[in-house]
């Protein structure tokens, strides 16, 4: 058994399926004996072999788009066959009834369910650092942050447990992660992915995205997640691309090791003929605060309860509140039980008025400038260490302790609210060996155009080292 058959890419282990190269029972052994041996990075919260194998043995010759190829979940998206548990521990042994429809889009399509990825709990946090379900540890450095939330698909997809993985993203929960973890985190534009089935956030903002280590793993996953529209095989030349680059708020006070992979990344870019437009986006930062929050903190509740009650789930908010493992997590959500943060009126403002008002600056940068996509640093620090749970509501940037969550999240958030299509691709590696992201954000609903420009810009872009395991 070749000992690099976990980093087969997506795209080249259906190949050899197909054709017969190789064995599914084999592969699936393959991944399944590595998770074991890097048991210690805690990608999984649920991962049961023997079912594995069993479905590999009785689900027949391998056939559809993926043809055998494993894959795995982000642990908020329903599956009959194993908990959804959210990572808190009021769901630790909640078993959904059905198939959220994402998950069996991927079984039709012919793919093995490898297990169910740790996250920040109830898609909350950046660190993955959970009392109840352990630490979710970053392949590049164990002592280290995955990122948020979708830190156990990223950190499983970047140690070659699985090729590709669907994590969740409200304002950044798949490319945050995949910047920390060097690997590659697609945000579709709102709507294009069914997210019924998924334990919700913000159905407003809420969206299920592909992780994986090569843009063109993800444009392979998205043909079979959302087909209508999706363009795998489109290619573009970087010569003429118009890239904005809105250095005003998404280039300050970065991490110098971010801020210098950046520049190369430009640099590159630039050398193979694209264009920078070097413009900033207009009352960027205030619209999206009169979007963000409010549109948050009026839905999550509501649409928490909703899950609850509408997949029979025994257990009401309050009682899972209460059990809610991570102290900052549980703070925000106590917070809106007894008391509305956000009033109606507010809400339908931020919907009807200011929402579509940041798209409209987006749409109107886009088109004033001729733009195909903007490219900021998905984050503006690479991974910090491991802080105690409750310790790490702040990290290091710059000489100063900054609010973990908010600096994170600050380049990814708008683009989120705006539910635009956004890509990270990773960019360089810091000086003590962590990965840097770079963001391309399309245009609205022109997500092939962004996959496509975005395997282009990869291919310009140093290739990362795997991680040392």
């Amino acid at each position: 058994m070749s000992d690099d058959l976990h980093w087969l890419s997506a795209v080249e282990a259906v190949r050899r399926l197909r054709e017969g190269e190789l064995k599914l029972d084999e592969y699936v052994e393959a991944l399944i004996d590595r998770t074991a041996r890097l048991s210690e990075l805690n990608t999984y919260i649920s991962h049961e072999p023997d079912l594995v194998r069993r479905s590999v043995a009785e689900g027949g010759a391998p056939s559809g788009p993926l043809y055998g190829l494993p894959f795995a979940l982000k642990d908020i998206i329903d599956t009959a066959d194993l908990p959804t548990t959210a990572a808190t521990p009021a769901l630790r042994e909640w078993r959904p009834k059905r198939d959220a429809p994402i998950a069996r889009a991927l079984l039709d399509a012919g793919g093995t369910l490898m297990g169910k990825q740790a996250l920040g709990e109830l898609s909350f946090g950046m660190t993955a650092n959970n009392p109840a379900f352990g630490t979710v540890r970053n392949p590049y450095g164990e002592n280290h942050i995955p990122g948020g939330s979708s830190g156990g698909t990223a950190a499983g997809v970047a140690a070659g447990l699985v090729p590709v993985a669907i994590g969740a993203d409200t304002g950044g929960s798949c490319r945050i992660p995949a910047s920390l973890c060097g690997c590659v985190g697609f945000r579709p534009t709102h709507g294009r992915y069914d997210g019924r089935g998924v334990i919700p956030i913000s159905t407003t903002r809420d969206t299920p995205g592909p992780l994986a280590r090569s843009v063109a793993d993800v444009r392979f996953v998205d043909a079979v997640c959302a087909p209508s529209g999706a363009d795998p095989e489109a290619s573009v030349d970087l010569a003429g691309v118009r890239l904005g680059v809105p250095r005003g708020f998404f280039y300050e006070d970065l991490d110098p090791d971010v801020a210098t992979a950046t520049e190369y990344a430009l640099s590159a870019l630039a050398a193979r003929g694209a264009v920078l437009i070097e413009r900033d986006i207009p009352d960027l930062v205030e619209l999206n605060e009169l979007v963000d929050l409010p549109v948050v903190l009026y839905e999550v509740g509501r649409e928490l309860s909703a899950y609850l009650y509408q997949h029979d789930v025994p257990v009401t908010l309050r009682e899972l509140v209460a059990q809610v493992a991570i102290p900052q997590v549980r703070e925000t959500l106590e917070s809106i039980l007894d008391k509305d943060w956000v009033s109606a009126a507010e809400y339908r403002e931020a919907l009807t008025v200011h929402r579509p008002a940041l798209r409209g600056i987006y749409a109107t940068y886009f088109t004033e400038h001729e733009v195909d996509a903007l490219v900021v640093p998905t984050t503006p620090l690479p991974a910090r260490p491991h802080r105690p749970a409750g310790d790490d509501r702040t990290v290091e940037l710059n000489g100063r302790e900054v609010d973990t969550f908010l600096t994170y999240i600050r380049n990814t958030n708008a683009s989120s609210s705006a539910g635009l299509p956004c890509l990270s691709i990773p960019s360089g590696m810091s000086g003590d060996g962590m990965p840097t992201g770079l963001e391309l954000v399309g245009r609205d609903s022109d997500d092939a155009r962004l996959l496509a420009i975005g395997e282009a810009v990869e291919a310009v872009l140093p290739p990362l080292p795997r991680p040392a395991l």
